[in-house]
Formats: C-alpha cells, structure tokens, sequence
C-alpha cells in the first residue's frame, strides 16, 4: 500500500483494521496461554507420575524392613507392642513427608508468566495505536 493511500484511508477503515489486528492477537494470546498451560500440566504429571513410581517401589522395600524390625523388637518385648511401636514411628514419618510434599506442590508456580507479559504488551499497543 502506497503511503498516499494509507493517509487517504477513514477513520471507519482504520478502526476495522484495528479491530481485525486486535482479533488476532487476542486468538493468538488465547493459543499462548493454552499451549503454556498444557506444558506446565504435563510437566507437572510427569512428575506427579515418577512420585508414584517411586512412592510404590519404596513402599514394598519399607514393608519388608517394617517387617524385620517388628521381628527383631519381638525379641524383646511383645510382638504386638513392637507392632504398635514401629506403626506409630512410621506413621509419624510419613505424616512428615505428606506435608513436605503438600507444601511443594503450593509453591509450583503454574501461572502463565508469558501470556500475562504479552498481554501487558498488547495492551499498550492496543493504546498506542487509538492514540
């Protein structure tokens, strides 16, 4: 487009093209926050997932260990007290490690930072452009 052209274009042009720029960003702010926020939960369930794995193989070992310890203690005293006393011990360690865990998923940060900037972006564009 020649600039002669563009100085001879209306304010009626001008606004519809400005609506069909806006339009288009905002799709393409939409398709941003939607292919960030599919990268973040997918990372997230790809951790979510190796926890599990590992929490099932550390709990077979646990048992088996739990296990031992309970038949050692029942040398020395009762088997069902030494049963008590190793469930309440482990017990207590695994409330510590649910709360660890509890706590690091509050903290993950899942908040689309790059859309929320470009849209800061946009938006004074979008004023400089009705300026």
């Amino acid at each position: 487009m020649t600039p002669e052209r563009q100085e001879e274009r209306s304010i009626g042009e001008l606004f519809a093209e400005l609506a069909r720029e806006t339009s288009t960003l905002v799709r393409q702010e939409v398709q941003l926050a939607k292919t960030e926020m599919t990268q973040k939960a997918s990372q997230v369930g790809k951790d979510a997932g190796m926890i599990g794995a590992g929490g099932a193989i550390a709990y077979a070992g646990l048992l088996a260990i739990i296990a031992g310890i309970i038949f050692g203690l029942g040398e020395l005293i009762p088997l069902w007290v030494a049963a008590l006393l190793v469930g309440v011990v482990v017990g207590g360690i695994g409330y510590f490690i649910i709360q660890r865990g509890v706590g690091a998923l509050k903290r993950a940060d899942l908040t689309p930072r790059e859309t929320i900037n470009s849209l800061k972006e946009d938006t004074e564009w979008a004023k400089d452009q009705t300026r």
